[in-house]
C-alpha cells in the first residue's frame, strides 16, 4: 500500500504552498487509503485530521524537527505518539530540541533519517566493477567472491554484475515479493520484536515449497521458528560484510529444521561462491560474531568510559596486532544502526542473576555506549554506507 509521507503544507510558513484540501483531494483523486502530513509544527493537525474523517482518509501524523543541525521526520503511531510529536513540538518552539529530549519523548514514534546517499544498490554494482577493475590491473588482492584467479575473465565478470544488477526489482508489495520463491532471506536489523512481527506478516503470502532464512549475526532462529509456519525449512543463512570479497556464509539450523533443507542451503551458498560453513548447534554469534562481537564491545567501552578515541583505540589495535581494521572501522563498516541492536542484545541478562553476579558478569559500560551510539545515529552518522560514522569517509 502507497502511503505519501514527507507532505508538508501551507501551516510550514515558506516551505509550501499545499493547502490541506489539496492533499484530500489528491488522495481522494489516487483512491488513497491513508496520507500523512509532516510540517514543522503541529498547528495543521486539527484540519488535517477532520476533514480526512470526513473523506474516509486515515491521517498519518508526522513532524519535522531539528536535532543537533540535523533534520528528522517523526510519525505517531498512536495516541501516545501524538502526544509526544505535541510535547517536542512545543520545546523546539522555545529552545533548540536536544538529543535528550528526543530520547525522552521517542516512545510510540517512528523516525525517518534522511540518506545522503539515495541509491545503495547503484553503489554497490560500482563497489562490484572497481572491485573488478582492480582484479583485472592488480591481483595482489583476490576477490574470491567474484571468480577464481586461473578462470578470471573481466569482461564476463563486468557483464554478470550489470546483468545482476538490472534485473534486481524492487517490490514494496509483500505477496508479489515472495510469490513463488524457492527461497526467501529475511535481512533485517538486530531487533527481535520486529522480526517476529515481519515473519507472521510473511507467513502466510509463502509458498509450500518455499525455504525461509534468517541473515540474523547474532540471533537464533529457534525464538522465531514457530512465527513461520514452517519451522521444518526455516534455519539461519548468515552472510559475512563485503562477501564479493570475505566469502563466507554461516548455515546454523534449529531442531525443527529438516536436515534436508540445511543441506540445501549448503549447497546454495556454494553455488553462489560463497563458502559455507556448517554451525551444528545454535550459538548466539554463529562463528564469526561469537569471536568478533566481544572484541568490539571491549574496544566500544574504552571510548564509552572516557579512557581513549576511537582512532587511538583503532591504532592500538592495528599496530600491536597487526589486523589491518580496529574495532571502530569494523563497526562503521557493520553500520550503527546494527551495532546498537547487538549491544542491546548483549545488554540483557537473564533475571535468574542476582545484581552482584550480573555486575560481575557485564563488566561493560552498556548505557555509555548506547548513549553514544543514539547521538550518532540522530546525527545521520549511521556508518560507512552514508559516507560518516565513527569516521568521515
Amino acid at each position: 500500500m502507497y502511503i505519501p509521507l514527507n507532505n508538508k503544507t501551507s501551516y510550514s510558513l515558506l516551505s509550501s504552498l499545499i493547502s490541506i484540501d489539496d492533499l484530500i483531494n489528491y488522495a481522494k483523486k489516487n483512491n488513497l487509503k491513508s496520507i500523512a502530513i509532516a510540517d514543522e509544527n503541529m498547528y495543521a493537525v486539527a484540519e488535517f485530521i477532520t476533514k480526512c474523517r470526513n473523506n474516509d482518509i486515515n491521517p498519518v501524523v508526522g513532524l519535522e524537527v531539528k536535532v543537533e543541525d540535523s533534520k528528522i521526520v517523526l510519525y505517531a503511531k498512536d495516541y501516545k505518539g501524538y502526544q509526544n510529536l505535541i510535547k517536542l513540538s512545543t520545546i523546539s518552539s522555545k529552545e533548540k530540541l536536544t538529543l535528550e529530549d528526543l530520547i525522552e519523548y521517542n516512545s510510540n514514534l517512528i523516525a525517518v533519517i534522511p540518506c545522503k546517499y539515495k541509491n545503495d544498490i547503484s553503489k554497490i554494482e560500482k563497489i562490484y566493477e572497481d572491485t573488478l577493475k582492480e582484479m583485472n590491473s592488480d591481483n595482489s588482492h583476490w576477490a574470491l567472491g567474484l571468480s577464481d584467479k586461473d578462470s578470471f575473465n573481466y569482461k564476463e565478470c563486468i557483464d554478470k554484475v550489470n546483468t545482476a544488477y538490472n534485473s534486481i526489482k524492487l517490490e514494496v508489495d509483500m505477496k508479489k515479493a515472495v510469490e513463488g520463491a524457492d527461497l526467501v532471506i529475511e535481512a533485517m536489523a538486530e531487533n527481535e520484536k520486529e522480526k517476529i512481527e515481519f515473519y507472521k506478516k510473511l507467513a502466510p503470502y509463502l509458498d509450500d515449497k518455499t525455504v525461509l532464512v534468517t541473515n540474523s549475526s547474532t540471533l537464533l532462529p529457534s525464538r522465531f521458528a514457530k512465527y513461520t509456519g514452517r519451522s521444518e525449512k526455516f534455519l539461519s543463512l548468515h552472510f559475512a560484510n563485503n562477501i564479493w570479497d570475505k566469502n563466507i556464509a554461516e548455515v546454523m539450523m534449529h531442531d525443527g529444521t529438516n536436515k534436508k533443507y540445511f543441506d540445501e542451503v549448503i549447497d546454495f551458498s556454494n553455488s553462489i561462491r560463497m563458502i559455507a560453513l556448517p554451525v551444528n548447534k545454535e550459538k548466539n554469534g554463529y562463528l564469526l560474531n561469537s569471536m568478533l562481537v566481544p572484541f568490539l564491545i571491549s574496544g566500544f567501552d574504552l571510548m564509552a568510559n572516557g579512557i581513549s578515541d576511537p582512532e587511538s583505540i583503532d591504532r592500538a589495535w592495528k599496530i600491536g596486532t597487526g589486523a589491518p581494521k580496529g574495532p571502530f572501522e569494523i563497526m562503521d563498516n557493520i553500520g550503527l544502526n546494527t551495532v546498537k541492536n547487538v549491544v542491546e542484545q548483549y545488554k540483557k541478562v537473564p533475571g535468574i542473576f542476582s545484581p552482584l553476579l550480573k555486575k560481575m558478569m557485564l563488566p561493560y559500560n552498556f548505557k555509555g555506549m548506547l548513549k553514544i551510539l543514539d547521538k550518532y545515529i540522530v546525527e545521520g552518522k549511521l556508518g560507512k554506507s552514508v559516507k560518516e560514522g565513527f569516521y568521515k569517509y
